[in-house]
């Protein structure tokens, strides 16, 4: 008997997340289209080294594509038949949104509306990547789906939100299957630059100062990369069978860790003290992230099988590899 080959697009397909996640369904005999504007927000050279990992796989496709291109998109979609369009395209980064706010809305936005509307007008079903950051300083914890979300601290966490108000929208009036990844602190090999902890790697490594802001008790729900690409594998082996009505899903770990806690663990694999210096807090950051995910490991038995330590050995191990190579000036 002859499987069917799932097509999947993947937006953001350069990026952190959207790599691996393309990188697992390729391994599991899936097509992928991916796209992405390979912009520079950070160094490109790392986007290149994902996209050349993936271009090892005979069912993989990369369109050089911006999602706010409304023309490009729709004739994407036009020319392709998607049974799932998985969206990690966005603009990231919660400091960089009081630097350039209309990059979030270009892309955030405007870019996110045109993947919705291609996605209803094609009849894709569509899982989006949303952010723990959605939640604010909201004061239970930990943070539940069913939690408001009226109260972001930031724009990149509003942007977030728009999306998933506007998802609801589309759910409801066209019935579009839709799936919310409110994901919590994804870290691991190939992270993006900008990331506090990869900061932390090359700042310790080189002796720099490293810049905290406030007092180092601020924690973050940590979750491995490949626990997430296992998480989310599920999720669409399970809405296969049960249909996706503006489902919403936590993905983290369940353990927060703070800064000062993370900066020892990062001490202790690379063998050299940081040179902390602290800085006042900042406002736009949330003061703690904490993952409940009953909801996930009722319905997919989910568990994260990756410690905190256990990732950052892998991080910091991918990290000397790059760096021994002279493969990637991160």
């Amino acid at each position: 008997m002859n499987l069917k080959i799932i097509r999947y697009l993947i937006t953001g397909a350069a990026g952190f997340i959207g790599f691996h996640l393309a990188k697992r369904l390729l391994e599991k005999g899936n097509a992928v289209i991916g796209i992405d504007n390979l912009n520079d927000y950070y160094d490109a050279r790392l986007k290149y080294a994902r996209l050349q990992e993936l271009e090892q796989y005979p069912d993989f496709q990369f369109v050089k594509m911006d999602i706010a291109d409304k023309c490009a998109m729709n004739e994407l979609f036009a020319q392709n038949h998607f049974d799932i369009v998985c969206n990690f395209a966005a603009q990231a980064g919660v400091t960089y949104s009081t630097v350039n706010p209309n990059a979030y809305i270009h892309s955030n936005i405007i870019g996110f509306i045109n993947v919705l509307e291609c996605c209803k007008e094609h009849n894709c079903k569509l899982i989006y990547a949303s952010s723990s950051s959605v939640y604010g300083d909201n004061k239970k914890l930990p943070f539940a789906e069913a939690d408001p979300i009226a109260m972001p601290k930031n724009l990149y966490a509003k942007t977030k939100i728009n999306n998933e108000y506007l998802v609801q929208m589309y759910s409801d009036h066209f019935g579009l299957q839709t799936i919310c990844l409110r994901l919590f602190s994804v870290y691991g090999t190939f992270g993006r630059p900008d990331m506090g902890y990869m900061i932390f790697i090359k700042s310790i490594l080189n002796h720099l100062p490293l810049n905290i802001y406030g007092d180092g008790t601020m924690k973050r729900d940590y979750t491995y990369i490949d626990d997430v690409v296992t998480a989310i594998q599920k999720i669409i082996s399970y809405h296969s069978v049960n249909k996706a009505n503006n489902e919403i899903y936590n993905i983290g770990s369940s353990n927060p860790v703070s800064l000062v806690e993370l900066i020892e663990k990062l001490e202790n694999q690379l063998g050299t003290k940081a040179i902390k210096n602290f800085l006042p807090k900042r406002p736009e950051e949330i003061g703690t992230t904490y993952a409940d995910v009953s909801k996930l490991k009722k319905v997919i038995g989910y568990k994260p099988n990756t410690s905190i330590d256990d990732g950052i050995k892998k991080v910091v191990g991918w990290w000397k590899l790059i760096i021994d190579n002279q493969s990637q000036t991160l």
